[in-house]
């Protein structure tokens, strides 16, 4: 490992609930400036909030933090700050070398201008002289793949086109510092795919700050991971243990909500092993069963029930549906049934994740009762691949004279 090339010391930002009040505060921070006063970073006015609360870290040349938690924890604000977008209202950060970054679609570039002409810009911004980005222009426009549109505006180009020109000019600029939030899920999988093995790449001279919510990426990529709950830091450290803290949060911040007309309702979700017993943790590739308790209030022919199967990320990444497994349901008025749905290897990638469970009927448009973040179930695993889903195969080699 090199170099210390980001250096952050207590940093906080706090913001104002209400965009005029927040503009008051602003001057009268600027006029306190004017007399020679320091601004209002200790207390806290009414309407205001720590987005970001002492946060302290270090990141070396060749090191790669992945910095993951929930909607809302604070990521994107600390990426800003590491970029200079906005100032911290305490703290102090401190880097060394060239940053390029990755922050939001679209940010650095001038939509009137050509993809040519914002390369050469966003090179110079990074420092570059032109003749370095005449020797660089066409692997970047290479990487991106954009050649027939490069000299187009880029107020016409797609949001993924936007992301693989940035992309491109971020990773042939050879930053000191890349800093990437979770842009890169635009892209699609071949260019993913290409991103992260010039990430693994740049990542032996460069320092990269990566925030994602597809913890098989994080995984793959970060030496170490942080932890953002509500502003602060809730963990830092290893990314197998940084993953394991994110999941605890995941579990204590579900709240479950109810929607249908309620003739129908599910009274409980449990998971089984193969062996009859309830479980909330599973081996990758065992057997799954999930059992239904379902009373219903009048006669259902026909019934459709639906598994929902939903990533930390809240990505819908599975689902186990009577009808399109050609499973006839029908509910009797007044009764009570126990309905079992048996996955054979569960393959999920390694992780938790949230089901919701539906009843409604044959042709969809009535909802009995739909239980959203119904339950959990995790996943436990000793490799984690990179995609949601990992299938079982037979291998077979062959040697070729």
């Amino acid at each position: 490992m090199g170099d210390i090339v980001i250096s952050v010391e207590g940093v906080s930002k706090k913001f104002s609930k209400s965009l005029k009040r927040g503009m008051l505060y602003g001057a009268q921070d600027i006029a306190r400036g004017f007399l020679g006063l320091a601004p209002c970073t200790e207390e806290m006015r009414a309407g205001e909030f720590w987005s970001l609360h002492d946060i302290s870290f270090e990141l070396k040349r060749g090191e790669c933090l992945g910095l993951i938690g929930p909607n809302g924890a604070g990521k994107s604000t600390l990426l800003k700050i590491l970029n200079g977008i906005i100032a911290p209202s305490r703290g102090r950060v401190t880097l060394r070398g060239r940053v390029g970054a990755l922050i939001e679609i679209g940010a650095g570039f001038h939509p009137l201008l050509t993809g040519r002409e914002n390369v050469y810009v966003n090179g110079s911004i990074l420092g570059l002289a032109k003749k370095e980005i005449d020797r660089k222009f066409d692997a970047i426009v290479d990487f991106a793949d954009l050649a027939e549109f490069i000299d187009a505006p880029v107020k016409h180009y797609s949001s993924g086109m936007y992301v693989r020109l940035g992309f491109a000019i971020a990773a042939q600029m050879e930053p000191d510092i890349l800093l990437i939030d979770e842009i890169l899920a635009v892209g699609d999988a071949g260019f993913r795919s290409k991103c992260y093995n010039a990430i693994s790449y740049m990542s032996q001279s460069t320092a990269i700050l990566l925030v994602s919510h597809s913890m098989p990426s994080i995984s793959r990529m970060a030496t170490q991971t942080m932890v953002l709950n509500r502003g602060s830091i809730a963990h830092l450290g290893s990314t197998a243990e940084s993953i394991a803290r994110y999941h605890r949060l995941f579990v204590e911040q579900i709240s479950s909500s109810r929607q249908g007309n309620g003739t129908a309702q599910i009274l409980s979700l449990r998971f089984l092993d193969s062996r009859g017993i309830a479980i909330t943790t599973l081996p990758y590739g065992s057997r799954l069963t999930s059992e239904l308790r379902i009373h219903s209030d009048v006669s259902i022919q026909d019934a459709s029930i639906d598994l929902v199967f939903i990533s930390v990320a809240d990505e819908i990444v599975a689902e186990c549906n009577s009808r399109v497994a050609r499973q006839r349901i029908d509910l009797e008025a007044g009764k009570e049934v126990t309905i079992k749905v048996s996955i054979h290897e569960f393959s999920l990638n390694a992780g938790i994740y949230k089901i919701s469970a539906l009843i409604q009927s044959a042709n969809m448009m009535t909802h009995y009762d739909w239980q959203k973040d119904f339950a959990t179930i995790e996943i436990i695993a000793d490799q984690v691949g990179v995609a949601g889903q990992q299938f079982r195969a037979d291998w077979d080699l062959t040697p070729v004279d």
